[in-house]
């Protein structure tokens, strides 16, 4: 008789949900989710530039390199991969053989360069606001909200 123990991978995941929890007593976890959600419109700007020149260049590429290498360009969905490949620079071999497909390749690997560190500066951008929005809560009294670097009123100890 065998059991069947496909249930205890259920149990499992249950178990690896606890983990997403952590997030909420992690500081910096809290920061990176306001971060997020401050620039948002920006980062789905990025994304969405990016997505249009993945395909723009899977489109490119399997017509340039199509005819040369049907083996490996088989069709526009096919060719994403190299595309995804080339602007994240991870590197695949599926390499164009054709001079206008090459020259088309660097230029999509220094574009995806540049579009993969705009979310990265966005993201730093947001850091530092939030970095220094924390740091000038701290400066007010947690009582009256008045700034600690104003000068007592009335004068007190010190001269004039």
């Amino acid at each position: 008789m065998t059991f069947d123990l496909r249930f205890l991978r259920a149990v499992r995941m249950l178990r690896m949900m606890r983990v997403t929890k952590f997030g909420r007593y992690s500081r910096a976890l809290k920061i990176l989710r306001g971060v997020i959600g401050d620039r948002r419109d920006e980062l789905l700007a990025t994304g969405s530039i990016l997505l249009l020149v993945v395909v723009l260049a899977s489109g490119l590429m399997f017509e340039v390199e199509h005819e040369a290498q049907p083996a490996v360009f088989t069709s526009i969905p096919a060719t994403m991969w190299w595309a995804v490949a080339t602007l994240t620079t991870m590197g695949i071999d599926i390499r164009p053989i054709t001079p206008l497909g090459r020259m088309l390749a660097a230029c999509v690997a220094v574009s995806g360069v540049g579009l993969f560190a705009i979310p990265a500066g966005i993201l730093g951008s947001g850091f530092v606001e939030k970095y220094l929005a924390q740091r000038q809560l701290k400066k007010k009294c947690p009582h009256c909200g008045k700034s600690l670097d104003e000068a007592p009123e009335g004068g007190g100890d010190q001269p004039a």
